[in-house]
């Protein structure tokens, strides 16, 4: 019994660690990368860009959010950004943009997926859209990965179910 508790107690104590983290305020530029990696934990991913390392925090698979960290070449924090929005979406440019520039201003898809007919491959992001809107961005790259289309719409998961007998 004594075993069990003190396991609960760990339990607890780890959870609500992971929880301070949500309310701590975001790193500032100039912070050095370890500082903010002490704070926000392990990054979902981390991409090494020209201009230094770019740090990913993602909440998915059904989390509205990604946080992007991006440090110049001497690990110092240049910016701390939530990219799941309509700036960030803006900076996608159809005919221009590749896979790889999405993933490195998007961050991981929530899910992937492939149109046969146009074929198309499909990443789609989970976001709020204008703060309010449960909503799907769909990014869709043609077989050289260039983006030919983006398409938002409802998230699906989270759309009211209406039965009509």
């Amino acid at each position: 019994m004594k075993k069990l508790l003190k396991l609960a107690t760990a339990v607890l104590l780890a959870v609500l660690a992971g929880c301070a983290n949500w309310n701590a305020p975001p790193p500032q530029a100039g912070e050095p990368r370890a500082a903010v990696e002490a704070r926000l934990g392990h990054p979902t991913a981390i991409y090494q860009l020209a201009t230094g390392p770019e740090l990913e925090y993602a909440t998915g698979p059904y989390g509205q959010t990604t946080y992007m960290a991006r440090f110049g070449p001497d690990d110092k924090l240049i910016s701390y950004e939530q990219v799941l929005d309509t700036p960030g979406f803006a900076r996608i440019k159809v005919g221009v943009s590749t896979q790889q520039d999405v993933l490195h201003t998007l961050g991981r898809p929530t899910e992937t997926s492939y149109l046969a007919l146009p074929k198309l491959h499909v990443w789609s992001y989970r976001y709020k859209e204008s703060g309010v809107w449960d909503s799907m961005m769909h990014v869709h790259f043609d077989h050289d990965g260039i983006v030919r289309m983006m398409m938002n719409g409802p998230d699906p998961a989270k759309e009211e179910r209406r039965f009509f007998w």
